[in-house]
């Protein structure tokens, strides 16, 4: 549980700004898979956190505290020695920063300078440039901000554009390169947890690059994530549950729900034994039709989905 008391002056005046949620140690480790010991010795020897303390010396960790922690596993993951993961940070976090206090537009005219960069890689077929500016980009933003904001967009334009000579071998090649880096991505956390939950997409209503971002989003340090393949048939998510037998399957969709899918997918949760979600543009859509049935809906934002998952795994969020 959350805590909000005994907390030491020196960290009364930070939290008076955002009035946070405190959390023990034991909760921290329990959410981010680290435990206590390396926690400490993250603070101690590396100064990589700087939780607040109770009076008694307790510490109380915040939610970009555990934000951070799970930001420098995933560097550790990628091969970078915790020793130097504090430049890292150090180098990174303030444009990080910046993306929250710096107005809207200013914002976006950053995003488009960064899709100008990719754009430009992309129609000169340039794999090095290309996977360079990648690189940069997510020393500058977060994962939900690089996809979300940035690359997907960009992508969705190229799409747009195919009528138009050359564009449908630009499109196919960005394509290419951003369901490799993604795979990647879902592969370096594939054995970081149990895969507790299935990722499917409801045939023909996506694309196999949504899909993956979508599972990437789902993904995390204390959730593992199976993905299965484009073109699973709806009929037979029964069995491959009962065989599999996660604790959550999310259906993923991008097109508007036709007027029976609320139907198929009330009947497809009468057969499950696990809980059943409904993610993408048509969690949006369906939400009404759905209300008071076992079906949830987490919506199409990356940090969105990600926390509505994880309530829903911890039996904090009503269908």
């Amino acid at each position: 549980m959350p805590v909000l008391t005994d907390v030491t002056p020196a960290s009364q005046s930070a939290l008076s700004i955002d009035r946070e949620d405190l959390f023990p140690i034991r909760e921290v480790a329990r959410l981010t898979g680290i435990n206590p010991v390396t926690l400490r010795a993250w603070e101690r020897r590396y100064g990589l956190i700087q939780p607040a303390r109770t009076e008694s010396g307790h510490r109380l960790y915040s939610m970009s505290d555990i934000e951070r922690v799970r930001t420098i596993r995933g560097w550790i993951t990628r091969g970078v020695a915790v020793s130097k993961v504090g430049k890292i940070l150090a180098k990174t976090e303030p444009l990080q920063a910046l993306s929250s206090i710096i107005p809207d537009h200013l914002v976006q005219a950053d995003y488009a300078q960064w899709q100008q960069q990719v754009h430009a890689a992309v129609s000169t077929f340039d794999d090095i440039l290309l996977d360079q500016v990648y690189g940069q980009i997510f020393s500058s933003y977060s994962q939900s901000v690089v996809f979300q904001d940035i690359l997907m967009p960009l992508w969705k334009l190229l799409l747009q554009r195919q009528d138009q000579f050359g564009q449908t071998s630009e499109w196919l090649f960005f394509d290419g390169f951003l369901r490799t880096r993604v795979l990647q991505r879902l592969l370096l956390m594939r054995n970081a947890q149990p895969r507790r939950v299935i990722v499917s997409a409801l045939a023909g209503q996506c694309r196999e690059l949504e899909l993956l971002v979508a599972a990437l989003f789902l993904s995390g340090n204390e959730m593992g994530v199976r993905l299965l393949t484009i073109g699973q048939p709806f009929d037979e998510l029964p069995l491959v549950c009962e065989k599999i037998k996660p604790q959550v399957l999310v259906l993923f969709s991008n097109h508007a729900p036709s007027p029976e899918l609320p139907h198929r997918l009330k009947r497809l949760a009468m057969s499950l034994d696990c809980q059943l979600l409904l993610a993408g543009d048509a969690a949006d859509l369906a939400q009404e039709s759905l209300a008071g049935s076992s079906v949830g809906c987490l919506g199409n934002e990356g940090m969105v989905m990600r926390q509505r998952l994880k309530q829903f795994l911890a039996g904090n969020l009503d269908t």
